[in-house]
Formats: C-alpha cells, structure tokens, sequence
C-alpha cells in the first residue's frame, strides 16, 4: 500500500478549503478535512469524490478540544501530519469607526488564536513527518507597505477593520515561528509561510472576488507542496508580497 502524504485543511468545507483540498487530493494526498459543521464536512469530502482520501473531521478552531481530538486521530490513524493549512476564517463586515471590540476579539479568537492552537497541537505530528509544511492562509489586504501606500484591493477597505489587522497579526506569527523552528533541530525541517489568495470569489467576500477559487488555491498548494524553498515569506501566486 502506498504511503500517502498525509494534509490536514481547517475551514476545509467551502470556499479556498475545499478547493485547497481537492488540489492536494490530485496531489496523492490523504485530505484531513476539518469543519466546525460535521454535517457540511461530510457532503464536502463526498463532492470530491475522492473516497477513502478525503477525511472528514468536525473541527473548530477556536475549541481546544475539538482540536485535540483532532490530533489523536491524526497519531492513531498515520502517525504524523505532513501538511497543515490554516485556511479557517471569518470576517466581520463593518466600518472601523463602528466596530466593536468584541468583535475584533471573535476575529482574533478564529483568524489569529485558532491558527495558534492548531499549529501547538499538531506540532508533534509535523516532528514526525520528513518534510512538514504549514500555509498560512492570510490576506493581501494584511499587508502594512500595501495599506499604507492607498493600493486598491477590491471591495471596500474601510470595513475591513477585524479582518486585515488579524492577518497582519498572522504573518507575524508565520515570521516568529520561522525563526524559531529554525533554532529547534527537531523542528528545523518545517517550512511555514503565509499565503494570500487575492479577492477571491468566496462565502468570505459575498462572492464579489474577482479571482475564482481555483486560482486562488494556487499559492497554498505550492507553499504546501514545496519540495525545497523558502520559510518564514508571504506570498501570492506571483511571488513575494510587501510586508
């Protein structure tokens, strides 16, 4: 029986996940597929028609539980993870004078906390694998040189309050833990980067993206896929993006 690399997707349900999955299905992959809905995460991985290679699996984020959960059947199923993309996301749609922060803590708690409660849980995983990788799934709106500079984005950049300064936070994170993967023999093989879609026609941006999902899934296969290159950047499918 072949040894198939094996991925774990958050948010993999919908949108840039499942298309995300799919490619690392065509890929040879075993598929994780996480989902905060069990229900949605079953009729996903059934879409694919991928049988016993996409999996299934109810995962939110923000839980630690169903993260640990999640993690046990990875070390009793395979023994270890050699992908994770963190895909899972929210956003809140209100002008920056009008947001709360509340709401910037549910943004957060989901776009920054969750992606650090997967990547500790899973790290015992990766350390098992020959060649770990982790995507980040950030924004090109998290850019502080593009924001700052007026670049047009699409849609409307004043209520993207939560949303952009989150994935500014996530590429930090993605910068922090390069550097100290990079000091940790056991953990020196992972190569973590941050990836952005671009607007992209999804649940995320009321379907207004000009980019369909399968472009967009482009730059997280190939971060995910990487058989050598580069930790610790951010990226879309056209090479580095500014900080």
């Amino acid at each position: 029986m072949v040894d198939r690399p094996v991925a774990l997707v958050t948010g993999a349900n919908k949108g840039l996940g499942k298309e995300t999955a799919r490619q690392l299905l065509e890929r040879g992959m075993t598929v994780v597929m996480g989902s905060r809905d069990p229900e949605r995460g079953i009729a996903a991985a059934g879409e694919l028609r991928a049988g016993g290679a996409a999996v299934p699996v109810q995962l939110d984020v923000t839980d630690s539980a169903s993260v640990e959960a999640v993690a046990d059947r990875l070390r009793r199923d395979h023994g270890r993870l050699d992908v994770l993309v963190n895909n899972a996301g929210t956003v809140v749609d209100r002008l920056a004078a009008d947001t709360t922060a509340l709401e910037m803590r549910h943004t957060y708690e989901v776009n920054v906390f969750g992606v650090v409660t997967v990547i500790h849980a899973m790290l015992p995983l990766l350390r098992a694998s020959a060649a770990p990788r982790i995507v980040n799934v950030s924004s090109t709106t998290a850019s502080l040189g593009l924001t700052s500079g007026g670049t047009d984005f699409g849609g409307d950049a004043g209520r993207r309050i939560a949303y952009s300064s989150s994935k500014t936070a996530l590429n930090m994170l993605t910068v922090q833990y390069a550097h100290a993967f990079a000091k940790d023999p056991d953990l020196s093989r992972i190569k973590i980067n941050a990836a952005t879609p671009g607007y992209t026609a999804t649940d995320l941006t009321g379907h207004r993206g000009s980019r369909t999902v399968e472009e967009g899934a482009r730059i997280i296969v190939e971060l995910a896929t990487l058989a050598d290159g580069p930790t610790g950047g951010f990226f879309n499918d056209q090479g580095h993006v500014p900080w």
